[in-house]
């Protein structure tokens, strides 16, 4: 008798530079944040995706876009030392590829990189132990674009 072995999805994260990377990371948010969950009407761009300080995150199952997370300083001055991660966002059919994990710890890393002390999250409460098992700390429940979700907070170091 033989057994199939599942191959295992490459995984893989980058800074998603201006053109086709940028575009398939709104996709990619507009796919999972407006067509599938229906948290924005028409779509989840704001003017944080605009301002320059802004990380846009792509990330790669096989090498084609399933997932993204967006990072910017919530601090002003030439050192920041909060960062906020949003838009953290996986195609349905990529959920278990893994790829949420490696999304959170390159936002994690690039922040810490960039000299960040700590970076806040707004967690749908579904993914609280996800992000615990991360290492994040919850830091209580909140409302955030109309629905539940839960603060959270993590400490950075530098590489």
């Amino acid at each position: 008798m033989t057994r199939a072995v599942e191959a295992r999805a490459q995984v893989s994260c980058r800074l998603a530079a201006p053109g086709p990377d940028l575009a398939a990371h709104h996709r990619v948010r507009h796919q999972v944040f407006v067509t599938e969950q229906q948290i924005f009407v028409h779509g989840d761009r704001d003017d944080r995706d605009d301002d320059p300080a802004t990380l846009h995150v792509l990330g790669l199952v096989d090498g084609e876009p399933a997932g993204t997370v967006r990072l910017y300083p919530l601090d002003d001055g030439p050192e920041p030392t909060r960062w906020q991660g949003d838009r953290l966002a996986v195609l349905a059919a990529h959920r278990t590829s893994g790829l949420g994990g490696p999304l959170v710890r390159f936002a994690v890393a690039t922040a810490g990189a960039l000299g960040g002390a700590t970076m806040l999250a707004h967690v749908q409460q579904a993914n609280e132990r996800f992000f615990v098992r991360l290492g994040w700390t919850s830091l209580g429940n909140e409302d955030y674009v109309g629905r539940p979700h839960v603060r959270m907070e993590i400490a950075l170091s530098a590489p």
